[in-house]
This record gives structure tokens, sequence and C-alpha cells, in this order.
């Protein structure tokens, strides 16, 4: 695998996503890794003692596993494609770049929730909205709907753009299936519930340190997103550095809060998940109240900072051919 066809292949499979979407009908790495952490669960877990020791060691276990294996397959695969045929590889190379990527689908799934909400159908709204978020939709008002959909486009612009671009910036579609495989597990396992509340807890450790840095980025990507989208990029700078470590994850609330700041409005606060009431701390200042076009200005924010997290992936992995 050549630095320079890696970069084509970043290029392509970015431009694919942003023309194309999440690509139904075709094999794709989360699937494979959900899979393989479902198999991996059921295989595991009834070897190792109930315990807390037990089902740490079976979790980390699988932590492993599944992060290696989602890690080495397709570095062999590229490698020998590329042996076979540049162009073969290079195709199968960009498009597992196209199904790291989720500008489009989010922008997608969530313009589903500003369309029925403009349409004054608040049903379809929350039956949309809880398919892209975790949180329990019934009883969400227009503004809970709005917030929520605003907090889900901001809080995925990291994990879901921004992480695998930093992580194949860095080591190419390899690292970027790493990125994902975490991120997957700490989506399937990693919940402090009484099933996962050991079992998971290795991936979910993993997981914070897999996005630590890329968290961070995204937050000031945003920042500088903000500037360039007509938001107000002072306050998202001031929101982004008083409320970016509210939230329990140290991770999350990075690009909320940017967001936040950068809408002039306030986001996050109390959540029902499985109908309990989650108490969490506000992010920003309610300067304004919501609306529904700030799902708009949103996917903005979204594209911005997915065209800068593309520019810095793309010096990442333009070093090692300007450095020839």
């Amino acid at each position: 695998m050549s630095p320079a066809a890696s970069l084509a292949a970043l290029m392509i499979g970015f431009a694919l996503d942003l023309l194309c979407g999440d690509p139904h009908g075709f094999p794709h790495i989360v699937v494979f890794a959900g899979k393989l952490i479902a198999w991996g669960e059921r295989i595991l877990r009834p070897r190792f003692p109930p315990t807390k020791r037990g089902e740490r060691t079976a979790g980390a276990l699988l932590t492993a596993i599944v992060a290696i294996f989602c890690t080495a397959l397709p570095a062999l695969l590229l490698r020998a494609l590329y042996a076979c045929s540049v162009w073969g590889g290079l195709m199968t190379e960009s498009f597992f770049c196209y199904q790291l990527l989720a500008v489009r689908s989010l922008y997608d799934e969530s313009r589903k929730v500003a369309a029925a909400l403009e349409n004054g159908d608040l049903g379809s709204a929350r039956r949309w909205l809880s398919m892209i978020v975790g949180r329990d939709t019934e009883r969400l008002d227009e503004n809970g709907i709005i917030k929520a959909a605003v907090e889900t486009v901001a809080e995925n612009t990291a994990d879901g753009v921004a992480a695998p671009l930093f992580w194949i910036g860095l080591f190419g579609v390899p690292g970027g299936c790493f990125c994902k495989a975490v991120n997957t597990m700490d989506s399937m396992i990693g919940y402090k519930n009484e099933r996962y509340r050991w079992f998971g807890a290795a991936a979910a450790r993993l997981d914070d340190l897999v996005n630590f840095i890329p968290a961070r980025l995204a937050g000031l990507l945003m920042v500088a997103a903000a500037g360039v989208c007509g938001c107000d990029a002072a306050n998202a700078w001031r929101i982004f550095r008083r409320d970016r470590l509210k939230h329990a994850s140290p991770n999350s609330a990075h690009t909320e809060a940017a967001c936040a700041g950068a809408l002039r409005v306030q986001l996050a606060g109390p959540a029902s998940y499985g109908g309990q009431v989650e108490p969490k701390p506000f992010l920003g200042d309610p300067l304004r109240p919501v609306e529904v076009g700030d799902i708009a200005r949103a996917h903005k924010l979204l594209f911005a900072t997915a065209a800068f997290s593309f520019l810095l992936a793309s010096a990442l992995r333009a070093l090692p051919v300007v450095m020839r």
C-alpha cells in the first residue's frame, strides 16, 4: 500500500460518503464487528465465572480479539489486493474509507426529523428521532425533539466523522477500522448497567482512550467551523472551554458544547432512558430559544467540521509522500 494510493483512497471515500451516504446492501465493517462482538460474548462469557473479576477478564479478552481482528483483517486484505492489482487495491481501500465515514447518513437521518417538524408532525419526528438517539422520545415536545436532534448531530460529528478520519489519517484504513470496531464495542457492551458494568469495562475504557484526542480536535474544529458558517464563533469558543468537560464521559461534550455556543442555545440537561430520568448538566447558555432551523445550522457545522477533519487527515496521509 503506497502512501499516495492511501491518500487518493481517502479522497475518493470522503467524496463517496458526501454523495451517496451509507452504503446499504453491501458488507459493512460495522455489521461485521457487531456480529463478531455478539458471537464473542456468547462464546466467552459462559467460560468465565460470573464474578467481577471473571466478567472483566472475559470482556477484556473479547475487546482485544475484536480490536485486533478488525484491524488486521483489512490490513492483510489490502496488502494482498495491492500485490495483485493497484487498481483493485485502490478501489477496495476507497470503499473502506467510504464505509468508515458517516457525514451524509448523519445529515440524512436528522434531516428527516427536521422535515417532520416543519410539517407539524410531532409523531413522525419522534419516530425518526428514536432511530438516531438512545433516549426515550415518546414524550418529547417540539423543543425537546429539536435539542435532541442537534445534540446527536454534534456528538456524532466527533464519533462518526472526526474520529475515524483522524485514525485513517494516522494509520490508513486499518486505523479507521480499529476506531470503528472500538466505537461499535462501546455502543454494544460499554454500558454501566447490571449486564455490562464489568464485562464492558475494557471496551468503554478503550473507547475513551481512542476518542480522547479526536473528540478535542473535533470540538476545536467545530469552533473554527462556526466562524465560516455564520455562527457565533466567539461564543462557541467560550462555551467549549467552559462546558466541554461537564459530561460524565470524558469525550462526549466537546462538540456539543461548541455547537451550543455557536448556536447561542442551551443543550443537554436531564434526559429519560428506559423510563428513568438521568440528571445531566446543561451545556451552553439559553441566549435564545431553540427553533427548527437550528437543525439545519447544526448540519452546516457538521459539514464544515467534516471538511476541516478531512483536510487534517489528508495532511497526515500526505506526510509520507512529501517526506520522500
